[in-house]
């Protein structure tokens, strides 16, 4: 990550967080792009003005995607709860009162997504959040990207993306070669999917 670049992106979320109410700064791009990363270094940077609400939280469990018969494409668009995640997303717009609000985040050693897990307090004046698809216009995802004030689209080298990929889930105790397989097969369509949105965003970010 090139640090004079994530200067400036750190800059303009918090010019982003200045406007006097809350606002919300999405994070888009396909799998493996380094979209975590980023927004944890954005909401760092920022210093107690932002937290961040990751969109992979709402994951469906997996008891949920094997009932469905989802389970061998998990992390497709229909393995989300986008409703459950469009309607958090407006909570977080508009807090009522001084109750902070909880969102769920995504445990990936176990697999599965964990309730409860981010406090998100009414003064935070930014709520960062990030996952494949902000952008996409299509069933339960559609109102999404009208609920975010910005959105980036992280572009990655895709060498370098699949390449983090297939070492994350070897990280997570799966063999290379499952790894490899999975990357070429769900993670790349899922990743051409992603890609038909970049359109849509406020911002491409390519960082070196």
């Amino acid at each position: 990550m090139d640090t004079s670049d994530l200067a400036a992106l750190t800059e303009r979320a918090r010019r982003l967080a200045a406007g006097g109410h809350r606002r919300i700064l999405g994070i888009a791009g396909a799998p493996g792009a380094g979209k975590s990363t980023l927004a944890a270094r954005i909401a760092e940077g920022l210093e107690g003005l932002a937290v961040l609400v990751p969109m992979d939280g709402f994951h469906l469990a997996g008891a949920e995607l094997e009932r469905l018969g989802r389970a061998d494409r998990k992390g497709a668009p229909d393995t989300f709860d986008a409703a459950g995640y469009a309607a958090l997303l407006r909570r977080l717009r508009r807090p009522e009162g001084p109750d902070p609000v909880y969102a769920p985040t995504f445990d990936r050693a176990l697999e599965e997504p964990v309730a409860g897990s981010v406090c998100v307090p009414a003064d935070i004046p930014l709520v960062v959040t990030e996952g494949n698809y902000l952008l996409l216009d299509e069933g339960s995802w559609a109102p999404v990207r009208g609920l975010l004030d910005e959105v980036w689209f992280l572009d990655a080298d895709p060498e370098l993306r699949v390449s983090r990929l297939v070492d994350r889930h070897v990280r997570f105790g799966r063999s290379r070669r499952y790894a490899e397989r999975w990357v070429a097969g769900s993670d790349e369509r899922n990743a051409r999917l992603v890609e038909r949105y970049r359109d849509r965003a406020d911002l491409v970010v390519r960082l070196r």
